[in-house]
């Protein structure tokens, strides 16, 4: 897939939170931002990157753009580069599509498993690719960890996953507040690290749900090579003490037997590695992304059980 000009990029949710690590990647692999979408118009972070992109604030003006410069043959769009809220990920790959460009999508990718078999019979109709953000599969921690279990591959591991991310009022009042938008705090927050963990440990063989509500949720999970405690939150009043007192509203830890894994670091650049691998022929796409749907999915519309046999820690303090 690699080329001697620059391909042409569209992005979509550009006013988000994670639409300029999209931007710094398209510009630092040497490729243009031809045209940007949101609904919200407070995306003067475009002109750090891409002052001359066409901006709109109209999905279906956005679209009849790409179609122009596709019929004109100028400026076509060879990627869109997809950003906006989770529940408009499905609609905005098949915009890309039809406007005869690849999709790189962020995480998760859509929300629902029988969402991936549709867009899967898609590709096949278009001959487009539809790539997603899996970040973490490109994090140094992370592939030493995998390098190190491909060593061990009879060896069972004891995982305990905690994430906490402190989010206020306002969350509620989002879209990532609504559950049939976002998918909940388990893929908003938590399908990177279930799709980190299949990659490295294997499939799921059992899932149990021990608490599931708007702001937490935690749970079992059986892999084939391990077995996972998990725990996500956006309640700052579940976070350690000692974090707290150190003014951070985050606290992220994944302990694999007695070893802590460390990757709080290295996030900086992992965003234009993925772009690299996905305009090298080498990014991850709908197959990659089928575990993770399926797992949180499952989670999401899981009932939770008493706290029997295997738990998060921290959920004895809750």
């Amino acid at each position: 897939m690699t080329s001697n000009k620059p391909y042409n990029f569209a992005l979509t949710g550009a006013a988000g939170y994670i639409a300029p690590r999209h931007m710094k990647a398209i510009k630092e692999t040497n490729n243009v931002l031809v045209a940007a979408l949101d609904k919200f118009d407070s995306v003067g972070i475009i002109d750090s990157y891409f002052p001359d992109a066409s901006f709109f604030t109209e999905s279906e003006r956005f679209d009849r753009h790409l179609d122009k410069l596709r019929r004109k043959g100028e400026q076509k769009i060879d990627f869109v580069s997809i950003c906006s809220p989770n529940y408009l990920h499905d609609s905005h790959i098949r915009l890309a599509l039809r406007n005869d460009a690849n999709a790189i999508c962020e995480k998760p990718i859509v929300l629902n498993p029988w969402n991936v078999e549709a867009l899967s019979e898609l590709e096949i109709e278009t001959g487009k690719n539809i790539y997603t953000v899996l970040q973490l599969r490109h994090h140094p921690s992370i592939i030493a960890l995998k390098e190190k279990v491909e060593q061990n591959k009879d060896k069972i591991y004891d995982i305990d996953l905690t994430y906490i991310t402190s989010r206020g009022k306002w969350y509620g009042i989002s879209w990532k507040g609504d559950a049939t938008k976002s998918g909940g705090v388990a893929t908003n927050i938590g399908v990177h690290f279930f799709d980190m963990l299949t990659w490295i440990f294997g499939g799921v063989k059992q899932s149990v749900v021990h608490i599931n509500e708007p702001t937490k949720t935690a749970g079992f999970l059986e892999l084939e090579n391990a077995n996972v405690r998990w725990f996500l939150s956006l309640d700052i009043n579940d976070i350690p003490k000692e974090i707290l007192d150190k003014d951070q509203r985050t606290y992220r830890s994944i302990k694999v037997g007695d070893e802590e894994i460390e990757f709080s670091g290295g996030f900086t650049d992992l965003h234009t590695i993925t772009y690299q691998e996905i305009l090298k022929g080498n990014g991850y796409g709908l197959d990659a992304a089928r575990s993770s749907i399926n797992t949180v999915y499952n989670i999401r519309n899981a009932k939770a059980q008493a706290l029997v046999n295997d738990y998060h820690p921290l959920l004895k303090t809750i």
